[in-house]
């Protein structure tokens, strides 16, 4: 169930996740981060979906998530798949999620969430052996036997057993502080070996793994290991389908499955990690997020898409987190009337946001925005 970690390899890099994870947390200014949090859903999901097989533009995610749906009924349903995996996330998110994480609640309570928001197409699933139709229930553990790829998945007898292993074994009282990041990475190989449902599973691991951090305090709403997963998917493959292998000889591990091959997907799984939390602070270091901002909001006034003295409001939110819609004379110099242009043409854009009309003011990300002010977090060929 975890990996021998000979030479303490996979305990430094647990322990430099750890301390990375944490300095990121505490750089950034809480209203700036929730709206982050938000951003970071809609990548996540962006880039879950994309392992899956289902690209669905970051474009159309955020037209999805106002209400915008596509005619296409093919693109129209990837959206609503876009909008059922934030939502889940979401939850998790602000708490409302069954605790502790490690259970077969959580399991069947993420996939219910997950399926029960999806339309009626997207809930069937096809044998490839006998070509037969199954229907995907919602929370409820697979009846039929799967195979994934060269992998033949536990009996459905067998999953209920295999999953009380699974919540013993890594539960909080049996793995150590050190090893916690470890037991994630572990984990998320052993759930997709079970492969308890019908289909989703891949998604239920991501956002299972995601909630394991979180509840451990590794991880946050400011970074997902997805987007990492999604840029590396064949090797995120490959890496799960090696320690899918049975041991190898004595030398590999005590279990029926290779330690050897668990001990290399772990590696990169937590270099995974590890390479999104440094990509999120490298793009959220206050001066130089301020910087491109600023670039961007000269560019838009010189052009005439925005008013005089836009970046003012910007900075304030940028720099305080929020401020009151009544402080904008006194941040642009305005007088009132000017000074409530500035901030309609912001709040228009997207760029600046509000919970109502006489709610503090506070940084939006919209789509458009996101490769000048958060290069690289989509591949830019797609925005």
């Amino acid at each position: 169930m975890m990996p021998q970690d000979r030479g303490f390899r996979i305990a430094e890099k647990s322990i430099v996740l750890v301390e990375e994870a944490s300095a990121l947390w505490s750089s950034v200014n809480p209203a700036l981060g929730n709206e982050l949090g938000n951003l970071v859903r809609s990548m996540n999901c962006y880039y879950s979906n994309l392992i899956e097989g289902h690209p669905t533009h970051p474009v159309d995610i955020e037209r999805a998530l106002s209400g915008d749906f596509a005619d296409n009924r093919e693109a129209r349903n990837l959206q609503l798949e876009a909008v059922a995996h934030i939502a889940v996330q979401a939850m998790i998110d602000h708490g409302q999620a069954p605790s502790p994480v490690m259970s077969t609640e959580f399991l069947k309570w993420a996939h219910y969430e997950f399926c029960r928001r999806l339309p009626e197409e997207l809930l069937w699933v096809t044998n490839p052996d006998t070509h037969e139709r199954l229907p995907v229930l919602p929370g409820e553990f697979r009846k039929h036997h799967v195979r994934v790829g060269h992998h033949v998945a536990p009996a459905p007898e067998q999953i209920e057993p295999l999953l009380d292993r699974f919540v013993k074994a890594y539960a909080d009282d049996k793995i150590s502080r050190v090893y916690r990041c470890a037991a994630v990475a572990a984990s998320h190989h052993r759930l997709l070996w079970v492969h308890p449902f019908l289909d989703g599973n891949g998604r239920v691991a991501r956002l299972f793994s995601h909630a394991m951090f979180r509840e451990w305090q590794i991880g946050s709403h400011l970074w997902s290991v997805s987007r990492g997963l999604g840029r590396n998917a064949e090797h995120y493959k490959a890496a799960l389908a090696s320690a899918d292998d049975p041991r190898r000889g004595d030398y590999d591990g005590r279990g029926n499955l290779t330690d050897e091959g668990l001990t290399r997907f772990c590696d990169f799984f937590l270099d995974i990690c590890i390479d999104q939390v440094r990509f999120m602070r490298d793009m959220l270091r206050p001066q130089e997020l301020m910087l491109r901002v600023q670039l961007w909001c000269e560019h838009e006034v010189a052009a005439g898409r925005l008013p005089a003295r836009s970046w003012t409001l910007l900075r304030e939110a940028l720099l305080l987190g929020s401020f009151a819609r009544g402080d904008a004379p006194a941040v642009t110099g305005h007088k009132e009337r000017q000074a409530r242009t500035v901030l309609n043409a912001l709040l228009a854009r997207g760029v600046l946001v509000s919970d109502g009309p006489r709610s503090r003011v506070r940084v939006g990300f919209p789509t458009d925005v996101i490769e000048r002010w958060i290069p690289t977090l989509y591949p830019a060929a797609i925005l």
